[in-house]
């Protein structure tokens, strides 16, 4: 599977927004402590099995504070790693890997603990075809990061933003008066290159996006007996997205009604970051 890229010249102002907010005016620790010319061999090392991600982004943020680093990667991001095993070996100023390993920390610890809580939902869906996918329910600031972590665990990508993609919501059909009027009127002004959602709740609204041929057509928070039901009646009409109350215990039976994808804000909101740790 073709991984998602992150590149530099868009990450590298997160990175340096994330550097101003840690060291602040200056590290009063290692500057006063530590002088210019001194120099270390740093190793990463992982405490805990999981999904490594996030491997070139800590090497980005030593490199931005000191370009003469030597990062020396043993993985890449997207393997299975093991409690014990050596990442990475940084050497090069002191300073600089000093005071960039908070930083550079808590990028790979985040999104490695993102990427294997995703791989762990989409194990658990088995040999359905379902794929897990992520939502907007991210974190402001880290979005780009945790898109790329889950992505990295082996999910579909859901829109990154509101411009991305069409998504009919209850509050919407509200304004619109219905379905109908709300496909209707954003059929008007969309351009031809973008995609209408609709999320239903009820198995009359999953008639009427059909009837208006939506494109995508979200089953939200539906009983699975229910989502079969739907699933069978939408057929290749639309393609499916079900959610609401997702766990790594109830995904296999939702996977199991036929949908092609099931989002889940867990994958990113309840993930817990992986013990990575840097030591001398």
């Amino acid at each position: 599977m073709a991984q998602l890229q992150l590149h530099n010249f868009i990450i590298e102002n997160y990175i340096k927004k994330a550097l101003e907010e840690d060291i602040g005016f200056g590290d009063i620790t290692t500057d006063y402590l530590v002088s210019d010319d001194k120099k270390m061999t740093a190793k990463l090392n992982t405490r805990q099995n999981g999904i490594l991600c996030g491997i070139d982004i800590a090497e980005l943020v030593f490199k931005i504070l000191s370009p003469e680093i030597e990062f020396t990667k043993y993985f890449k991001d997207g393997d299975e790693i093991k409690k014990g095993d050596t990442l990475a070996v940084i050497e090069g100023s002191a300073r600089a890997i000093l005071i960039g390993e908070r930083t550079a920390l808590n990028y790979i610890q985040r999104m490695s603990g993102i990427a294997t809580e995703t791989k762990k939902y989409q194990d658990a869906i088995g040999d359905n075809k379902a794929r897990i996918t992520d939502t907007r329910k991210t974190t402001p600031g880290f979005r780009i990061f945790e898109k790329y972590a889950v992505s990295t665990g082996g999910a579909r990508l859901h829109r990154f933003n509101l411009s991305d993609c069409v998504m009919i919501k209850d509050n919407h059909i509200v304004f619109a008066g219905s379905i109908t009027n709300a496909v209707k009127k954003l059929r008007e002004n969309l351009s031809h290159t973008h995609k209408i959602e609709v999320e239903c709740d009820t198995i009359e609204q999953v008639k009427e996006a059909i009837e208006v041929k939506a494109d995508i057509i979200m089953l939200d928070n539906m009983p699975c007996s229910l989502m079969k039901e739907c699933v069978e009646l939408i057929g290749d009409k639309a393609f499916i997205e079900a959610s609401g109350n997702v766990t790594i215990d109830t995904i296999k039976e939702i996977a199991e009604t036929g949908v092609d994808v099931i989002s889940s804000s867990a994958i990113v909101a309840k993930a817990q970051t992986l013990d990575i740790a840097l030591d001398m």
